[in-house]
């Protein structure tokens, strides 16, 4: 979850909790800036595995970082991913949890009025891998291209963290087309319920009518 010093940016994971009822905890254990590599050599993904149980769904969504090969520590390459996402997967299934799969949400990205996908061959290795392993996949970043195209350029920018010069996190303003704001994390956290909601994943139970 997002610190104090960064709101209002949030992300999806902090507001996915209003749409279910009181029998399901969420745990948020995404972190900024964070790459299947990273998370792998950070241990964090290992403090997931650590406290999983049978029957836990464990929603595995990377890529915006991975995407930066000019980082090595955390850029991978597109077979680096893939075998890290099949790690994330089978490590989950021996703990006997349910792990599902999710594309990386869009930036807002348009070019002279159009939208432009910048996450190159990234998304495609997560579908490849839910479907070759046979996992859940929600499919965000189409959901999101969705979202964005039909917002269009101006109507979008309500999503993300831009802000006007003076407030208390961001003095000289913000313009940030990867974060969500508290809007925005509903709006996508809405989507990923429509996910769960195609999936059918047995959480679709304890959804809030």
């Amino acid at each position: 979850n997002k610190t104090e010093k960064a709101l209002p940016e949030n992300g999806w994971g902090m507001r996915i909790d209003e749409f279910f009822d009181d029998n399901v905890t969420i745990v948020n254990k995404a972190a900024n800036g964070r790459s299947t590599k990273s998370f792998i050599n950070e241990k964090r993904w290992d403090g997931v595995l650590e406290k999983l149980k049978a029957g836990d769904f464990v929603f595995i969504q990377f890529g915006h970082n991975d995407e930066k090969i000019d980082k090595p520590g955390v850029g991978t390459t597109l077979e680096e991913y893939k075998s890290n996402l099949i790690l994330f997967v089978n490590q989950a299934r021996e703990k006997q949890a349910n792990p599902v799969l999710l594309t990386p949400i869009m930036r807002r990205s348009f070019k002279k009025g159009v939208f432009a996908d910048s996450h190159k061959g990234y998304p495609d290795v997560v579908r490849k891998v839910a479907d070759s392993l046979k996992v859940p996949l929600i499919d965000m970043h189409r959901k999101t291209e969705k979202l964005l195209v039909s917002l269009g350029e101006q109507g979008s920018i309500k999503l993300f963290n831009h802000l006007d010069s003076g407030h208390v996190n961001y003095p000289n303003g913000v313009k940030d087309n990867t974060h969500l704001n508290i809007e925005g994390a509903k709006e996508v956290a809405g989507l990923v319920v429509e996910g769960i909601k195609e999936t059918k994943i047995s959480l679709v139970r304890y959804l809030k009518k």
